[in-house]
């Protein structure tokens, strides 16, 4: 007889995991079927998905080793720090890395047994349904089996998105699995996509010595981000940092040659050759279905390939609920997560929820870019009549103490109501910064509010108080 759960979980990442552990938590038996895409050196299973295993936490230590390089060389100085023989040694840096991901990883192990979830190892495929139960194959090394459940919910993630006629291999050329494991500093680095992956990994090696040119198709830098925010990141990371990009680029052809790599592209009129070490191509993101069996049951995707949801993340299938990058919305762990929770909860009978407009987005580079709610030139194209109030670091004491002033926060207010529509930073921390506007979004809070909160001195959180009294004009320290 099939193994039977309330609630059956088709993938490990962030917002499967997390729904997971939520459902057992209120009382309904649980198990999340995970593949061995990511495995330990015993092959045994690795919880966590891209994010834990070759995304947003791996990136994240060597961003934090290769922003200590740098200020070690550049940086320290200014304190009255010197020594001779500054050198990078990659092995380490990226032991530390893996050591990380490996504590991060059999935490969640730790936590399905503490929360009485079952790990089953190996891909999940839907086979049909008998009564009120699905029926899901799970198949693993050691052979398949069956198993059923009466809410099942898919959380099968994404994988990169590939170029035509590009062949990853993962040592020339790399998608986000390989410039995470490099060996060794490249001398010359190209990067095909000025996205969050390309631009937080150019950085990476950028630091550490590389010479880094990032080609993106897309005319303009940034374009999901405030305007005056891809203004200033842009003027940070090509004059200050050196970082080559170069818009309104067509890819014509990348081929593998003695020296490394070759890559043909046209920018205008003209027809251009860069030559490189290694190439990492980070051009977006797709769902990831195959082997999911959606045919068997007749699981719906849109255009894009994409599980077609609700507002609640319900499939048109009943009992079936999908979550994170399988799903429409920003390929983020954090929103998976969010939507893993009000799955879980709504099956409970619960009132789970997520608001989609306070989904804080986060760019690791450094300066950090953060924002939550809308953009100054998207409430201009929706009519919307607003304040603004922007604040550079350069007026906060701690940022000048820090040694770093680079960057604002700029905070949109309703013109007539006063409540926050958008808050936007670029700087020092604003990745933890951005939480406080979060907060006061999700409350409803006017600019007064935040106005009229004490805000502790002194802290860069300060600025953030600085932006919202500009916002009425009567910023107290610029």
């Amino acid at each position: 007889m099939a193994k039977q759960y309330d609630v059956l979980v088709i993938g490990g990442g962030p917002g499967g995991y997390v729904a997971a552990i939520r459902a057992a938590q209120l009382g309904l038996s649980a198990a999340c079927i995970e593949s061995q895409s990511y495995a330990d050196a015993k092959g045994e299973v690795r919880l966590g998905g891209t994010c834990l295993n070759v995304g947003c936490i791996p990136s994240k230590a060597l961003l934090q080793s290769s922003e200590m390089y740098e200020q070690a060389g550049h940086g320290f100085v200014m304190h009255g720090i010197g020594f001779d023989g500054l050198k990078i040694d990659v092995a380490t840096m990226m032991k530390r890395k893996d050591n990380i991901v490996a504590q991060l990883t059999s935490g969640i192990r730790g936590l399905f047994k503490k929360n009485k979830v079952t790990l089953l190892s190996g891909r999940g495929s839907f086979v049909g349904r008998e009564d009120d139960l699905w029926q899901v194959e799970v198949a693993g090394a050691a052979g398949s089996e069956l198993v059923s459940a009466r809410h099942v919910i898919v959380a099968t993630g994404s994988t990169p998105r590939s170029l035509p006629d590009v062949a990853v291999d993962n040592e020339l050329i790399c998608d986000n699995v390989g410039a995470l494991s490099f060996g060794a500093v490249p001398k010359r680095l190209g990067v095909i996509g000025a996205g969050v992956i390309g631009l937080e990994l150019g950085s990476v090696w950028k630091r550490l010595g590389a010479e880094v040119t990032i080609l993106e198709a897309l005319p303009d830098f940034l374009a999901a981000a405030d305007q005056a925010v891809a203004k200033e990141a842009w003027k940070v990371f090509t004059q200050k940092q050196g970082l080559s990009i170069h818009l309104g680029v067509k890819i014509l052809k990348v081929s593998r040659n003695e020296a490394g790599v070759a890559i043909e592209y046209e920018s205008g009129d003209e027809t251009y050759t860069l030559e490189c070490d290694r190439l990492i191509v980070s051009v977006g993101r797709v769902p990831y279905t195959e082997g999911l069996g959606c045919d068997n049951v007749g699981l719906e995707l849109d255009s894009r390939g994409r599980i077609a949801v609700d507002g609640q993340c319900r499939t048109k299938l009943p009992n079936v609920w999908a979550v994170g990058d399988v799903v429409p919305g920003p390929m983020l762990a954090h929103k998976g997560m969010e939507e893993g929770v009000m799955v879980a909860e709504l099956i409970a009978g619960q009132a789970g929820h997520i608001d989609y407009d306070t989904v804080p987005w986060v760019m690791y580079t450094h300066p950090e870019i953060a924002w939550v709610g809308k953009t100054e030139q998207q409430l201009k194209r929706e009519g919307v009549a607003y304040r603004v109030g922007q604040i550079p670091f350069a007026a906060n004491g701690r940022a000048l103490g820090q040694g770093d002033t680079t960057g604002f926060v700029k905070m949109l207010a309703d013109a007539q109501s006063d409540r926050i529509l958008g808050v936007h930073i670029i700087g020092n921390n604003a990745s933890e910064l951005v939480a406080e506007a979060v907060v006061a979004m999700e409350f409803g809070a006017s600019s007064e509010d935040i106005a009229r909160i004490c805000h502790a001195h002194p802290t860069l959180s300060e600025a953030m108080h600085e932006a919202a009294l500009a916002v009425d004009k009567r910023a107290l320290h610029f």
